[in-house]
């Protein structure tokens, strides 16, 4: 298991983009599973995007299909959320975190299983 640390929140206007980091400080073991989630003010946490590293197999929340974009770019340890038109409801802390199980990814937006959560970066939109 290796830590993660997230970055590239920021304060953004409606329609704007932004490019969330998830950082590990080595190679992301290729069996796992590496999910984004978001948590709103007075809001519980909830999935937004994960991703199976080995084979590049990924899941979204519904409604953020076609607007966010989960990837990995394993040269640089680094997985990737890249969110499109945002709007006002997108704010909230953004957060990454690992599967706890190998070789498994489960394909809904459940927080079940997800372990080590770091301190997470500050996404803000504004009308």
């Amino acid at each position: 298991q290796v830590p993660l640390v997230e970055s590239g929140g920021g304060s953004v206007q409606a329609g704007g983009s932004l490019r969330l980091s998830c950082a590990a400080s080595e190679p992301i073991d290729s069996s796992r599973c590496i999910g984004w989630f978001r948590q709103a003010p007075g809001k519980k946490r909830e999935g937004v995007a994960r991703i199976l590293t080995a084979y590049y197999m990924t899941h979204y929340r519904d409604s953020l299909k076609g607007r966010f974009t989960i990837s990995i770019d394993n040269a640089k340890n680094t997985v990737y959320l890249e969110m499109n038109r945002l709007e006002p409801e997108d704010t909230g802390m953004y957060y990454c975190a690992e599967y706890g199980s190998r070789w498994l990814c489960p394909r809904d937006t459940s927080l079940t299983g997800f372990r080590d959560w770091g301190q997470g970066t500050q996404v803000t939109v504004t009308s």
